[in-house]
């Protein structure tokens, strides 16, 4: 199944490229005011959206990599904008309408637990997510000392 999506997501990029979908992406990125902050702040959006209904795998392998081209160009530091979408990632998991890591807990919940219990449980979680989210947005050394610190 992953080789599956992974051929999958090779054609889409084909045929994405092919048709200057490319150019179309820049174009939007360049129409939003604010500069690079706000640019990264609509991908950061976007990603959250995402989560809500397709997995991590899809939005590895087709979103993040339309995208990562333009913050190469702009110089943003690309494992500090991968952990940014990493901690987004996170933080839409836990979100309804789907709630991909709220289905898993569902699966080992007892029956007296409800899935209203859950959606209503997971909101201080969400809280604490989007915080860690703001932190390493402010503060990028929480993303990078560690890469740094082996060399990286």
């Amino acid at each position: 199944m992953m080789m599956f999506i992974l051929i999958c997501a090779q054609v889409f990029a084909l045929a994405f490229r092919g048709l200057h979908g490319e150019d179309l992406i820049n174009d939007l990125f360049e129409f939003l005011p604010g500069g690079v902050n706000a640019d990264i702040w609509f991908l950061i959006l976007l990603i959250f959206f995402l989560g809500f209904f397709i997995e991590w795998i899809e939005i590895s392998y087709i979103a993040v990599p339309l995208f990562l081209p333009i913050f190469a160009q702009q110089g943003v530091d690309l494992v500090w904008l991968g952990m940014l979408i990493c901690v987004t990632l996170q933080t839409s998991f836990l979100t309804p309408p789907f709630g991909w890591a709220l289905f898993f807990l569902r699966g080992v919940a007892p029956p007296e637990v409800t899935t209203r219990h859950m959606y209503m449980g997971v909101i201080p979680f969400v809280g604490m997510q989007m915080l860690a989210v703001l932190l390493v947005f402010l503060f990028p050394q929480l993303a990078l000392w560690l890469p740094k610190a082996i060399g990286w």
